[in-house]
């Protein structure tokens, strides 16, 4: 799989996707520290990659469209350090199946993970 990492998540993440076999990019990697919520997310949609964030914009965005993708998993719940932001990446990766992700909008905070197919109705 491969994902887009927005800038409010750790670059960190990075060794994460890549220990579990797949590939990503920080936002500001490619030149797009500053781009609009909604190029990110043609971005992703484009090179078929899954957006890692932690603003609430990005499922808006996607209800508002009637989209089915690109996959988006959203940090909720307070501020993450660079270590626990790991830790809950790595839980998503083992407990849901890859083509679950990318087709999904995926919530995950300390508690749990929630797991919402795509298009939202």
């Amino acid at each position: 799989m491969k994902f887009l990492l927005d800038m409010p998540v750790s670059p960190l993440l990075l060794d994460v996707l890549e220990a579990f076999g797949h590939e990503g990019v920080h936002a500001f990697q490619i030149g797009e520290s500053r781009a609009a919520d909604i190029k990110l997310l043609e971005l992703a949609r484009n090179e078929n990659r899954v957006i890692i964030t932690a603003d609430l914009d990005f499922p808006r965005l996607l209800a508002l469209s009637g989209s089915d993708g690109p996959g988006v998993v959203l940090f909720r719940g307070g501020n993450y350090s660079d270590a626990e932001m790991c830790e809950l990446l790595k839980r998503l990766l083992n407990e849901a199946a890859p083509n679950v992700i990318s087709s999904s909008i995926s919530v995950v905070d300390k508690r749990r993970i929630r797991i919402t197919k795509l298009p939202l109705k």
